[in-house]
């Protein structure tokens, strides 16, 4: 188990028209690596009453990716948002150390899946001029479809986003450094076509909601 780590991002929403902009230059970002393409799938589970997501926190298994297992992702903080990761275990079964983590929230409440989000993911690591790992930058090919039991049952919702993700190299120094980077790429994707996204998170999306 992680005892977790702080994600900093930010999403944008984009249409089938727009292309990933070159970010060199931008802010310290002075060389790209080469793309990485992979898929991820992952299955969300909460109670059937969505008591996770009304708190804001998503429980998922992911296949696919270096970070594969189980994650739950807690609450917004004032500057991103602290992620847990777990051995990905047998099949869909829910892990005791993760249902322990999750003992205040919904005991032992039953928890079933709720969505399913594949993902093909093209990543980009940006680097500064001394080669640290500034930025993971994603272009998410997303189909998501919604297990709930009842009337949205089966619904499969598509679209395409973009990810911009802190690495080391940019968390470091002070908030307002990491805003000023964050801030410095937001414009070139902007002009490039990202608009600001639809919902709160891949699961909200999936399940039709605006949060």
């Amino acid at each position: 188990m992680s005892g977790g780590e702080v994600e900093i991002e930010r999403k944008y929403d984009v249409d089938d028209e727009a292309r990933m902009p070159s970010l060199i230059g931008v802010a310290r970002v002075a060389s790209a690596d080469a793309p990485d393409a992979f898929d991820l799938d992952a299955t969300y589970f909460d109670t059937p009453e969505l008591t996770l997501a009304n708190a804001r926190v998503a429980v998922r298994r992911r296949l696919g990716g270096h970070d594969a297992g189980w994650h739950i992702k807690w609450p917004p903080l004032a500057e991103g948002r602290r992620e847990q990761q777990f051995e990905p275990g047998e099949g869909e079964a829910i892990p005791d150390e993760v249902r322990a983590a999750l003992a205040e929230l919904v005991g032992d409440a039953r928890l079933v899946p709720i969505a399913r989000i594949r993902n093909h993911r093209i990543a980009t690591v940006l680097r500064d001029s001394a080669g640290e790992p500034l930025i993971e930058l994603a272009d998410d090919h997303v189909v998501a479809t919604d297990l709930r039991e009842g009337p949205t049952s089966g619904t499969e919702r598509r679209w395409q986003e973009w990810e911009v993700e802190l690495l080391p190299g940019g968390s470091a120094g002070e908030a307002s450094d990491r805003a000023a980077l964050l801030d410095a790429v937001e414009e070139r994707l902007v002009a490039a076509g990202a608009q600001p996204p639809s919902s709160g998170s891949k699961l909200a999306r999936a399940l039709g909601l605006s949060r």
